[in-house]
């Protein structure tokens, strides 16, 4: 006898960063709000409200394009230990369902509610209910998706924003995949996604015309993950402990560094940052690889990697310099970094949302 389809809840507030900062002050709520950098720092947009998105501005833009777009902008500095304290909140509400919670970031979380008896059992229910918590414990808004599995809840949980939810029942996923666009699928960014398109394939309907046998000839082993996207599979458990694959840290420059000597110059500091993260983990695991990232003037970038479980000043100016002749040009912005080895079950290192901001 088959199981029964999972229960996957995905939710998320909506513009958390901007929400908390229109809950502690009402006045903006009617005003074009962002939250990020200033300008004249090379800052970015880290979220906005949607006053401000009728404009066109959008996380991860650029601030200083986002008031030439928008000049009554109002950009505020992020208060991360304040949207941390919400996130706590908002955590407990959703750990008051189900024990399996998987925290994508401070406000958004996949939830396993299978076997949760709340509302009858109804996972609509059960996102009806959490999100009116919210708005009335919390006082933001948030959104939901509903699906048998955590690729269709995500997508799903953007049907209705701001402030709704989207159930795929099982019989729905095949039309509801069907119709969408590519670009929509796990791993697929602009490059794949102009690939596909390159080759007639827009929708993920016109995806399943192609054998798994052909995409893994273009697209290697993620072409197995194509072929059963693409069909609405996805059999990734809703896992309540994360494994920390990687730690770095990167600056962008308010000048550009024009040549190698000033990035190896300014790598010092990145270096010694990067150490200190490292010390404060838990149970500090070995490196397996060491690498850096360089973006240069143009916006382009690269990252320069290699095997070194313990990596020493050396090896990231060696990978500097690799990185650095590949383009030859001013650099904008520069990190350092380690990639861990998938670890055995002994050495899992369970990540807090509030440790540190996001990387």
């Amino acid at each position: 006898m088959s199981k029964p389809p999972r229960k996957i809840i995905h939710c998320d507030c909506d513009c958390f960063y901007a929400a908390v900062e229109m809950l502690d002050d009402p006045s903006l709520s009617t005003q074009p709000l962002a939250v990020g950098g200033q300008p004249g720092a090379r800052g970015v947009i880290a979220t906005c409200n949607y006053v401000a998105r009728r404009f066109g501005v959008r996380s991860a833009m650029a601030s200083s394009h986002a008031l030439r777009i928008c000049p009554k902008l109002i950009i505020l500095p992020p208060r991360f230990e304040r949207y941390r304290s919400i996130s706590r909140q908002i955590m407990a509400i959703y750990h008051d369902y189900t024990p399996l919670v998987e925290p994508l970031s401070l406000d958004e979380a996949y939830l396993d509610v299978s076997d949760t008896n709340f509302c009858q059992g109804s996972a609509t229910l059960m996102a009806q209910e959490i999100r009116q918590r919210i708005a009335t414990e919390v006082g933001i808004t948030a959104s939901a998706g509903i699906a048998p599995n955590k690729f269709v809840a995500k997508i799903a949980s953007d049907w209705q924003k701001p402030n709704g939810q989207f159930t795929v029942a099982p019989h729905e996923i095949d039309e509801f995949v069907a119709a969408l666009p590519v670009g929509k699928l796990f791993g697929v960014g602009k490059v794949t996604a102009a690939k596909l398109n390159t080759l007639g394939i827009e929708t993920c309907g016109q995806l399943r015309d192609w054998s798994l046998t052909n995409l893994w000839r273009e697209f290697g082993k993620f072409g197995e993950r194509l072929y059963e996207l693409c069909r609405g599979i996805d059999e990734r458990p809703v896992c309540p402990d994360s494994v920390r694959k990687s730690l770095s840290v990167e600056t962008t420059y308010t000048h550009d560094l024009p040549d190698l000597g000033s990035c190896q110059a300014a790598l010092g500091e990145l270096i010694q940052d990067l150490r200190q993260r490292q010390q404060k983990l838990n149970d500090p695991t070995p490196a397996h690889k060491a690498f850096v990232k360089l973006r240069f003037a143009d916006f382009s970038q690269t990252t320069a990697e290699c095997v070194d479980p313990y990596p020493g000043d050396a090896t990231f100016r060696r990978l500097l310099t690799q990185g650095f002749e590949r383009k030859q040009q001013p650099v904008r912005l520069l990190g350092v970094g380690i990639r861990f080895a998938e670890p055995d079950h002994s050495r899992v290192i369970q990540l807090s949302l509030f440790d540190e901001p996001p990387e």
